[in-house]
């Protein structure tokens, strides 16, 4: 059988040979319009890439950022995690218009709308619960509910355009919608507007994975499936000589992990209640340049 990682492979294939070159806002990209892949989840897999080293801590600290309905840059500078550092900054918040914005202060991001949905915005450090909508949380109660499991409704949205403006970065990921079948497997889609396939996607697959994981643990379910769909799938420029010594190696086994605790609320569950089953295994870094 075909390693399911392939299909990523396969992703940077297609847009090296079939792409088309563009002018974007931060750089020249060679680009795809649709693209999608299926990844199990089932035996407590998680696929973490292998052809290449992926910062799975940085991505997971980053998913707990998002459940906890979280804004501000600061709190990811805490745990080590850089990745937001370009669009939290003075030069960026003002090129987006966002000069009464503190430093870091990154705007309704994605946790804003997860978790308090079109909650009118002040800055970072204010406290949303009940002024929006916590779709997060509807989705965890009709999830726990066995006559409202199987509804096709279970739907988040990260895409407010009441919003938008006032955002460092409008979200790349957009949609999710979760399904569950036989009243005990769930699954997760995820549609992505943009993805950087060179650092973005493999951090994209490896998170909703994780909250797919994090949700089926926490609802009594079993994670079975993320499906992952790619609007604009585009490699930029300066990515492609990397990206092309990636395509050459071999994907290894993807590593096992479970949840050990059970909280009240999923607010509480952080890195530390990851057990690892079978280790993550993967070939050497491969560096390239983050482009805010």
């Amino acid at each position: 059988m075909e390693h399911q990682e392939t299909q990523y492979l396969n992703l940077i294939r297609d847009i090296l040979n079939k792409g088309s070159f563009e002018e974007g806002r931060n750089g020249r990209t060679k680009s795809i319009f649709g693209y999608s892949m299926r990844f199990s989840l089932k035996d407590n897999t998680i696929p973490l890439l292998t052809t290449k080293k992926v910062a799975w801590k940085t991505c997971f600290h980053e998913l707990i950022w998002f459940i906890r309905g979280q804004t501000d840059n600061n709190l990811l500078n805490e745990k080590n995690v850089h990745i937001w550092d370009g669009n939290g900054s003075r030069e960026f918040l003002d090129s987006r218009g966002l000069n009464n914005n503190e430093v870091n202060d990154l705007g309704p991001v994605y946790g804003h709308q997860w978790r308090n949905f079109n909650a009118p915005y002040s800055n970072c450090h204010e406290n949303y619960r009940g002024k929006g909508v916590d779709q997060l949380q509807n989705i965890i109660t009709l999830l726990k509910d066995p006559k409202e499991r199987t509804s096709r409704r279970l739907i988040l949205s990260a895409w407010n355009p009441c919003q938008l403006e006032e955002m460092a970065l409008p979200p790349c990921h957009v949609l999710m919608q979760f399904n569950v079948r036989d009243n005990k497997y769930l699954s997760c889609s995820l549609y992505q507007r943009s993805g950087d396939v060179g650092l973005g996607v493999p951090f994209n697959i490896a998170s909703y994975s994780f909250l797919t994981h994090i949700i089926a643990h926490h609802c009594g379910l079993v994670a079975d499936e993320f499906v992952h769909f790619i609007g604009n799938a585009h490699i930029y420029e300066n990515h492609i000589e990397t990206l092309q010594i990636q395509i050459q190696r071999e994907p290894l086994p993807f590593p096992k992990m479970k949840f050990t605790n059970v909280h009240s609320d999923i607010d509480d569950y952080d890195i530390n209640d990851i057990e690892w089953i079978e280790k993550y295994k993967h070939h050497d870094t491969l560096k390239m340049k983050m482009s805010a």
